[in-house]
């Protein structure tokens, strides 16, 4: 898939950053948004949520944290400034949308389709922005070009491979978790939201083997954009999901990773995430992981 899309960017001189925030993260958000589907047709809340937070949190702290031990992310100057603080007013908006208890004083807290609507209507400027940078020359690369039915033959195995492997990686943590009598939220902040970030965990490890940062970067940011924005957004007009407050802490955590993300852009080399960041990374998940088991 990294292939095949790197080849189309080329072809349109579109820049790569754009196909790794659009066709790269549609194509490994697939999981989640199965996932979500399915959770929010079954009325499984604290999966549903539980899976994006979950999975915004990995791409961060695991995913990139991969990508940049295997090799140096250079980021470019718009998703520095533009596309990660477009990051954090999505999880700012999506804890202020949640948080019905907290804000308005109701008797329970939910996602309703309403706020479902509004964050689809946010990703629809997002979309608007992304496309707008690709008329902007972007940074190039040196790619190998193939041609267009190949290349998109390439994303679409891709894809579909990717769909079916975390399906399966899901499908079966939540029946071994299920066994062992853990919560729903617990489940939807590990086991799936783990399994649904395996996409981008491949993706984003063979674009940093390659030496392709702008597709490593773009495939985490644009995929933890597409997860609150466009699958919360889905997954709540097709059913109101209840907002339990115990993942209230998760959402913080979430909010500070990204901007922890954010402050390394500009820490030690300029716009650079370094191995020593990538591995400070790693080890947060770590003591995230042991925080939940302690949680329970």
């Amino acid at each position: 898939m990294v292939d095949g899309s790197s080849s189309i960017a080329k072809k349109l001189k579109i820049p790569s950053l754009v196909i790794g925030l659009t066709i790269v993260a549609f194509g490994t958000s697939a999981p989640e948004l199965m996932v979500n589907i399915l959770a929010s047709i079954q009325g499984n809340a604290d999966i549903a949520i539980g899976n994006i937070v979950g999975s915004n949190i990995a791409n961060i702290l695991l995913i990139l944290g991969v990508a940049t031990v295997i090799y140096p992310i250079q980021i470019s100057k718009g998703t520095a400034l533009k596309e990660i603080p477009f990051n954090l007013l999505a999880v700012f908006v999506l804890a202020i949308m949640a948080n019905d208890m907290l804000i308005d004083h109701r008797g329970f807290s939910e996602l309703s389709r309403i706020d479902g609507l509004i964050l689809l209507s946010f990703f629809i400027i997002f979309l608007y922005y992304t496309f707008g940078i690709s008329k902007v020359e972007g940074e190039r690369e040196m790619i190998e070009e193939y041609k267009v039915s190949t290349s998109f033959w390439y994303i679409l195995l891709g894809i579909i491979g990717l769909g079916f492997g975390g399906k399966w990686i899901v499908d079966s943590a939540t029946y071994f978790a299920s066994t062992w009598g853990l919560s729903q939220g617990f489940i939807g902040l590990t086991f799936v939201a783990i399994g649904t970030s395996l996409p981008e965990l491949a993706t984003s490890a063979v674009a940093a083997y390659k030496k392709r940062s702008s597709i490593a970067i773009g495939n985490v940011v644009g995929s933890n954009i597409f997860n609150v924005l466009w699958i919360l957004g889905i997954s709540s007009v097709i059913r109101p999901i209840n907002f339990s407050p115990l993942l209230n802490y998760d959402i913080l955590i979430c909010f500070l990773i990204t901007l922890l993300l954010f402050i390394f852009v500009f820490v030690g080399k300029k716009r650079v995430i370094q191995k020593w960041q990538g591995i400070a990374f790693l080890v947060s998940y770590v003591v995230y992981l042991i925080f939940l088991v302690i949680r329970g």
